[in-house]
């Protein structure tokens, strides 16, 4: 996913053809190893680069929207700044005024607390989910290896 508003362009396709090697699967042809399925090996490894391409896409997806929160909530809070700028400006302070500006305040910090909460709860869900997809990885791995040494231990 490529957006041309966010200053850290990712194009996962393009980072997914930097791992192609075409020339990978020849390299071994040469040489078999008794007991080694080599067309295994490159099928695991073509997965493994997969998997962390999708990890890729997942967490930069993620940060995008974290990103674009995190914007949101700035020109936010700058334009209620400005705004309360204004309706003070040329007033004289009065106590009357001065408990509404710390109320304002209070308010204002209780937001700020609320705004990093989503952020971090927005950068957690990026995290887990890129995580979930290199553990899923894992786990299937595990499975063919498990597979393999089975094979290897029948013949």
């Amino acid at each position: 996913m490529t957006n041309s508003t966010f200053p850290f362009v990712f194009d996962a396709e393009k980072m997914k053809d930097l791992f192609k090697m075409p020339e990978f699967d020849k390299m071994f042809e040469a040489q078999p190893m008794p007991g080694i399925d080599m067309q295994a090996m490159v099928d695991a490894h073509k997965k493994n680069v997969s998997a962390l391409v999708e990890a890729n896409k997942a967490v930069m997806a993620g940060y995008q929207e974290l990103y674009k929160r995190q914007v949101a909530l700035v020109e936010e809070s700058l334009a209620k700044a400005k705004d309360q700028m204004m309706e003070l400006q040329g007033q004289p302070v009065s106590p009357d005024q001065a408990g509404k500006t710390m109320e304002s305040l209070k308010a204002a910090i209780e937001k700020a607390s609320t705004d990093i909460k989503e952020l971090a709860e927005l950068a957690q869900q990026a995290n887990v989910e890129a995580f979930n997809i290199i553990k899923a990885r894992f786990e299937e791995a595990v499975g063919e290896f498990k597979q393999a040494a089975e094979k290897v231990s029948a013949t």
